[in-house]
């Protein structure tokens, strides 16, 4: 057997290295922890989805110092904040199921393109996909799209914050923000991410179809996997990617089923949201299938904490929609095979 064909059980064994994951996982709980608990305060459960699309921009430059890391936080921010009230003003529409599906894929494109163009680590617009369709899915109220923009901009801004907190320990080399040059021409000229652009489109638009006239309530999940699969700098790692992620969901939802059944309070809720978030941040550089079973249940109880719905229900949809995204992706992924010259010449004749 090849190494193309056991690649994807062999990485899910193994793990990389730690690379200061703790601290980026310190500053990941902190930023979800305390917009959460804000909210839960304030009783305003329903503006959590905004909060904690905010607070992901924690999850960006986590290898760059204090200058890059605060410059693209404040780039990824911004994606976030605007994928967040586009998602919120899509839900105003009627039919608004359908109309998040080009929405997501514009989102998908636009982000994979800025992120590879600015070098955005992590790479890719799986986070902003998730705002746009997750936002989207809630019950629409004209007066949630400037309550959407402004919490998840305090969220984000809360994030860059927490990002520079190690630079309190050196007040005479505080850097200022800067954000990476790029060439968005070289980027749009790259076939690879010429390839990329298309599997993300029509990934997103078959999937989010599918999900879609079949009724799921989730179809989200079914176009975010899509993105994560599709997420990576090669075939075979794409390949990876999405068998990760069907195996790390599935056996995901079995931890999520317990903590789900608990019926935890809200406070025990970000309590616990706060923790699989370090655990995702701890792991998911190391082996992604293994952090899926930290970053399933985190999903779920976010999603439980603004609209709680019957957990089976819920777990179902999580397992199916995903599988159903990353299979679609993978088959994106099979290679085209090409006729040789001498062989259309021979049709033709």
């Amino acid at each position: 057997m090849n190494d193309a064909a056991t690649g994807p059980l062999r990485t899910a064994f193994t793990f990389g290295p730690h690379a200061g994951a703790h601290r980026v996982a310190a500053r990941a709980g902190i930023s979800v922890f305390v917009p959460l608990l804000v909210l839960v305060l304030i009783d305003h459960m329903d503006w959590a989805a905004y909060a904690a699309f905010g607070a992901f921009t924690s999850l960006y430059g986590r290898r760059s110092g204090y200058a890059e890391r605060t410059g693209m936080q404040a780039m990824a921010g911004l994606f976030l904040t605007m994928s967040v009230v586009l998602g919120t003003a899509i839900a105003l529409l009627p039919g608004r199921a359908w109309w998040t599906i080009p929405g997501a894929a514009v989102v998908a494109v636009a982000g994979q393109l800025v992120s590879s163009a600015f070098r955005w680590h992590p790479p890719g617009s799986i986070f902003l996909v998730f705002g746009i369709t997750v936002c989207a899915s809630i019950p629409g109220k004209a007066h949630l799209v400037p309550v959407a923009a402004a919490v998840t901009m305090l969220s984000a801004g809360f994030a860059m914050l927490v990002g520079r907190i190690g630079a309190l320990r050196e007040p005479a080399h505080r850097p200022r923000a800067v954000v990476p040059s790029a060439d968005l021409g070289a980027t749009l000229r790259d076939p690879l991410q010429r390839g990329t652009v298309a599997r993300l489109l029509a990934g997103i638009l078959l999937a989010g179809t599918v999900a879609t006239s079949f009724g799921g309530p989730h179809p989200s999940w079914a176009m975010v996997a899509v993105v994560a699969t599709l997420t990576g700098p090669r075939r075979h790692t794409q390949v990876i990617r999405g068998v990760h992620r069907v195996v790390g969901t599935l056996v995901g939802v079995f931890v999520a089923w317990p903590l789900l059944e608990t019926h935890p309070t809200p406070i025990v809720m970000v309590v616990l949201i706060m923790v699989l978030q370090m655990a995702a941040e701890l792991l998911v550089g190391r082996n992604y299938a293994v952090a899926l079973l930290a970053i399933t249940p985190l999903a779920l109880l976010m999603g439980q904490l603004s609209a709680p719905r019957p957990i089976g229900t819920v777990l179902t949809d999580r397992a199916v929609e995903t599988a159903l995204g990353a299979l679609i992706a993978l088959a994106l992924l099979i290679p085209r095979r090409r006729r040789s010259p001498g062989s259309a010449g021979r049709r033709d004749r």
